[in-house]
C-alpha cells in the first residue's frame, strides 16, 4: 500500500473481495450447480479449493440445494463434499466456539449429530475418491470434532499428505488438535508447524502455521496469566526469530502468489502476532501487502476480542511506525 494512501475499512469475507468466490457465492444462492461446479473446475490449488468449499458451507439455506444435488449426482463426489461441509459449518455454529466445559449437552448431542451425519458422507467419497483433498481435509475437522483423538486425526492427515504434502488448510486444522486445548502439547504443536514451514516450498502460505501455534500459545498464557506475560512470550527473541524466517520463506520471499487465496490469511497471522507483540515495524510489510483485505481469524484474539477493531488499530500503529 503506498504511503499516501489512507487504508480504507477492511474487508474480511472472502467472497466480497475475491470476485471468483463472489460468483461461486451468487451461484449457489440461485441454485445455479453447473456454475457452482465450474467454479471449482478453474481451480486447481488444493487449499484455494478448500477456501471456496467454505464459502459454499456459509451460505445460508444451501443444504437442500445440496442435499438435492447429491442424490441427483449419486456418484459426483463434490455436492456430497460441499454438503458435508454445510452439515459442518451448522453443528459448529450450534456448539460456538467456547471451551468444552462451557458448552451444554444438548448442544454438543445436536453438534455431534450434524458431524456424524458428515462424516457418514465423507466416509463414502473417501472410499471412492481416496485421493479427494477436500474430503479428507473435512474428515480431519470431524475428527477433532467428534472427539475421536488426535491418533485419528493425525491418520487422516497423514492420508491427505500422501497425495497433498503441504496442503496449508489440512495443516492448520491437524495444528489445531496438537494444541493443549484439544488433547496435544505445546511441543508436539510447535514442532508441526516448523516442519510444515521448513518443508513447503517457497513462497507457500504454510510458514504462517508457526506464527499460528505462537498464538495460539499466547492466547493460553493471556488466559492463565495476563496479557503482559503473554505478549512477553511473543517478544522472546527466538520466538521473533523464527516468525520472521517463516515469514521471509513463506509470504514475503519473491515466489509468494499474491492472488493465492490464503496468501490474506497468512499475512494476517504474521501480522497479528508481531502487533500483540508489540513489533509493529515487523508486522507492517504484513499489513502493506493486504491493503484492505484481512481475514477474522487470528484478530479475535487480541485485545478486545473484536476483530475489525483489532486489525484497524493495529495496522495504523505499524504502518505509521514501519
Amino acid at each position: 500500500m503506498p504511503a499516501h494512501t489512507p487504508p480504507g475499512r477492511p474487508v474480511f469475507e472472502p467472497a466480497d473481495r475475491i470476485p471468483a468466490l463472489a460468483a461461486l457465492r451468487s451461484a449457489v444462492r440461485r441454485q445455479d450447480w453447473t456454475a457452482v461446479a465450474a467454479s471449482f473446475d478453474v481451480l486447481p490449488d488444493e487449499d484455494d479449493r478448500a477456501l471456496a468449499c467454505r464459502v459454499v458451507a456459509e451460505t445460508l439455506g444451501a443444504e437442500d440445494f445440496l442435499q438435492r444435488t447429491a442424490e441427483r449426482l449419486p456418484h459426483d463426489p463434490l455436492p456430497r463434499t460441499l454438503l458435508a461441509d454445510r452439515l459442518v459449518q451448522i453443528g459448529w455454529g450450534i456448539r460456538t466456539g467456547h471451551r468444552a466445559e462451557h458448552v451444554s449437552r444438548r448442544h454438543f448431542d445436536d453438534f455431534h449429530a450434524h458431524l456424524r451425519r458428515a462424516e457418514i458422507l465423507l466416509i463414502d467419497v473417501c472410499a471412492e475418491h481416496p485421493h479427494d483433498a477436500l474430503a479428507w481435509y473435512l474428515r480431519i475437522i470431524t475428527s477433532r470434532g467428534l472427539e475421536l483423538g488426535p491418533g485419528e486425526t493425525r491418520r487422516r492427515y497423514d492420508r491427505l499428505a500422501e497425495h497433498h504434502p503441504h496442503h496449508y488448510s489440512g495443516q492448520a486444522q491437524l495444528l489445531q488438535q496438537l494444541c493443549p486445548k484439544w488433547g496435544g502439547s505445546w511441543e508436539a504443536a510447535h514442532g508441526f508447524a516448523q516442519e510444515c514451514a521448513a518443508k513447503a516450498p517457497e513462497g507457500s502460505p504454510n510458514g504462517a502455521l508457526v506464527a499460528i501455534a505462537q498464538l495460539e500459545n499466547y492466547l493460553e498464557i493471556s488466559g492463565e496469566t495476563s496479557t503482559g506475560a503473554a505478549s512477553a512470550y511473543l517478544r522472546d527473541l527466538d520466538n521473533q526469530t523464527r516468525r520472521l524466517e517463516a515469514a521471509a520463506r513463506s509470504v514475503l520471499h519473491p515466489a509468494s502468489r499474491p492472488d493465492a487465496f490464503h496468501t490474506v490469511d497468512a499475512h494476517s497471522a504474521f501480522a497479528a502476532a508481531h502487533s500483540a507483540a508489540a513489533r509493529h515495524a515487523a508486522a507492517a510489510p504484513h499489513f502493506r501487502a493486504l491493503g484492505d483485505r484481512a481475514s477474522e481469524f487470528p484478530w479475535g484474539y487480541l485485545g478486545s476480542g473484536d476483530h475489525e477493531n483489532e486489525f484497524e488499530r493495529h495496522r495504523k500503529t505499524a504502518l505509521a511506525k514501519g
